[in-house]
């Protein structure tokens, strides 16, 4: 039996259970057809670059499945019927990775330095909107607010000329 890995997309107006009602269904396949499904991640609901059957996010799941090809067509055939998933893409490996794939460690990485208000500034001091020099512009006068502006110039001189 081969090994793979197998991504599919569904549709945003899902709740989380009907999405693991469908990774349910699926693994029923893949096991009917005498294989069998490792590692299962749900990515959670993500927004999509461009919109899929007209979505904008959808949610990812990952499966790690060692089956007969024959198994894997047939799931695929069924995910190609059904209206509920959006895209899937199935990929041969050597070997499934050990450990949480590179999804979930962005995942656990953002959790553990915590939010973009915690950011360490190093050297730099917090920061401050009002540290640029808003004194002497130099060369401009200082700006007036009274409404005036000069006298006006009739249109013709505006746009160039009489037509």
């Amino acid at each position: 039996m081969a090994l793979y890995e197998h991504v599919f997309l569904a549709r945003q107006d899902l709740s989380q259970q009907q999405v693991d009602a469908l990774v349910e269904q699926y693994k029923g396949v893949i096991t009917a057809n005498g294989g069998s499904v490792g590692r299962i991640e749900n990515w959670g609901l993500k927004s999509l670059t461009y919109r899929v059957k007209k979505n904008r996010k959808a949610y990812y799941t990952l499966m790690d499945i060692n089956c007969p090809p024959a198994a894997l067509n047939e799931m695929e055939r069924q995910m190609g019927l059904s209206e509920d998933v959006l895209r899937f893409l199935t990929i041969k490996v050597e070997a499934h990775e050990e450990g949480p794939s590179a999804m979930m460690q962005k995942r656990e990485e953002r959790s553990e330095r915590g939010g973009f208000g915690d950011r360490d500034r190093g050297d730099r001091g917090p920061r401050s909107f009002g540290d640029r020099d808003r004194g002497d512009r130099g060369d401009r006068p200082p700006r007036s607010f009274d409404g005036e502006r000069g006298p006006r110039r009739p249109r013709e001189a505006v746009e160039g000329g009489a037509e």
